[in-house]
């Protein structure tokens, strides 16, 4: 029973650290993920570097962004931060 209640801390400090750091992480991580792959042609997007510009087109894993000046540039998917409504 000792070694239990020695445990205790340990499982605690543990459960704290899920509900605080591992959970949100993979919560944002899922919601990057369902966004990456609902984009679609037209979208306004930010790469994660900051560039600024619209989907032209788009395959399995890469997708081209056009910005100024009619410029078309290849990314990753992976490189999408956010959609700009």
């Amino acid at each position: 029973m000792e070694t239990l209640i020695g445990l205790l801390p340990i499982i605690a400090m543990f459960a704290v650290m899920w509900f605080f750091i591992i959970r949100p992480a993979q919560k944002r991580q899922k919601a990057t993920a369902t966004m990456q792959n609902n984009l679609k042609r037209g979208d306004q997007v930010i790469t994660v570097g900051g560039l600024h510009g619209t989907i032209d087109a788009l395959d399995d894993t890469t997708v081209f962004v056009t910005v100024a000046d009619g410029t078309r540039l290849q990314f990753e998917k992976v490189a999408i931060g956010r959609v700009v409504e």
